[in-house]
């Protein structure tokens, strides 16, 4: 699922973005009110995250002009906390509000919230990944295959993830790199080759049909072969 920050402030945009991103989440960022306007107009986010304060155009204004043709899930962020804010917010569109400082699992409880309440849309990902008898419920963070939960850390359920969402393609250690772990792939790190031999041994190890393979010379493919 792909989600919207419109924060000024770098250091909790960042802190957001890394952190979604550890969710599982698609993160895009912007960092003042007309960047945030374009991207949320243009863009197909399924819920923004919108802080109240930017320079630019500010939040509500941006909320307001987004309400005339887009009904994205809005999580309002402010350190305003007075009832008049969050009344006049909720009248322009707002779906929920969440007062400054927050608390990193409560942010993701009101986003999971949101996303339930919105429901799945024609065109969004639904929030359940399947594979055979592999299946990832984006959610609720959890993967379970025949039935039985595969206990996954953060990254190895990030990479399951990103492979189940583009099952049938190979994706190579680079890709692999850049889209997990957000760096760039040096030769010199096995990271990518690490994660993958755990995740194998979480997911197919156990089970009598491998669903995660490796493509000599070219990376990994998440499929269900005869």
């Amino acid at each position: 699922m792909k989600l919207l920050v419109i924060e000024d402030e770098a250091k909790l945009a960042d802190y957001l973005r890394k952190g979604l991103t550890e969710a599982g989440y698609a993160v895009e960022v912007a960092n003042d009110g007309i960047t945030g306007l374009h991207l949320a107009l243009e863009g197909d986010h399924d819920l923004l995250l919108l802080d109240s304060m930017l320079p630019g155009i500010d939040g509500l204004s941006l909320l307001a002009t987004l309400r005339r043709t887009k009904q994205t899930p809005v999580l309002m962020l402010t350190a305003r906390s007075g009832i008049e804010d969050r009344v006049h917010g909720l009248q322009t569109g707002a779906d929920d509000y969440l007062i400054k400082p927050f608390a990193f699992s409560e942010l993701l409880a009101r986003i999971q919230v949101l996303l339930r309440r919105a429901g799945p849309r024609a065109g969004v990902e639904s929030t359940t990944l399947q594979l055979a008898d592999l299946e990832v419920d984006l959610l609720r963070r959890k993967a379970s295959r025949a039935g039985q939960r595969l206990d996954l850390t953060a990254k190895e359920f990030n990479l399951l993830t990103l492979l189940l969402r583009r099952q049938g393609e190979v994706l190579s250690r680079t890709e692999l790199a850049s889209q997990v772990w957000d760096m760039n792939f040096d030769s010199e790190t096995n990271v990518v080759e690490v994660a993958i031999r755990r995740l194998r041994g979480k997911m197919d190890v156990p089970f009598e049909r491998p669903l995660l393979h490796t493509v000599r010379g070219m990376g990994y493919v998440l499929e269900d072969r005869p």
